[in-house]
């Protein structure tokens, strides 16, 4: 039985998520080497909890949907940013305007834990025309760290 240290046994949200993705990959590739898998309707299926995720280890390998979809991540929309100096900041008040390097009508950025995952636009939500959503226009390939 190997011991871990008390460091190792707390992972980052970042870091199960990576694990979670990259356990997803392999079982995306396993299902391409498998002309017999289930098909992509039956994949998608909400999963019901397993073993795993009721504290049971499951199989090397083996993909864990329910583990995967109960990690919380951190959903951000990028709109834009600027630099200031700290005096400029420090002069900000109610109803001060902050320039973005946007422009109206740009992709904006969809960041999960970091990551750049998506860019898409800004829309108004049509059951509540006070609130607002994103329209994915692009899915990012390779998520790189945002920044």
């Amino acid at each position: 039985m190997t011991q871990t240290s008390p460091a190792a046994e707390k992972a980052s949200p970042n870091d199960e998520l990576n694990r979670a993705i990259e356990e997803l990959r392999g079982a995306l590739h396993e299902d391409d080497k498998d002309p017999g898998s289930k098909p992509a309707a039956a994949a998608a299926t909400p999963a019901k909890p397993s073993a795993a995720s009721e504290g049971v280890a499951t199989a090397p390998g083996g993909m864990n949907s329910a583990l995967i979809m109960n990690i919380p991540v951190e959903v951000q929309i990028v709109l834009g940013s600027t630099e200031m100096p700290v005096s400029d900041l420090m002069a900000l008040q109610k109803g001060s305007t902050v320039s973005l390097n946007r422009r109206i009508g740009e992709p904006v950025d969809v960041v999960v834990n970091g990551r750049r995952i998506a860019r898409g636009e800004i829309t108004v939500l049509e059951g509540d025309s006070s609130r607002f959503g994103i329209k994915l226009t692009e899915i990012i390939a390779s998520a790189k760290p945002a920044g």
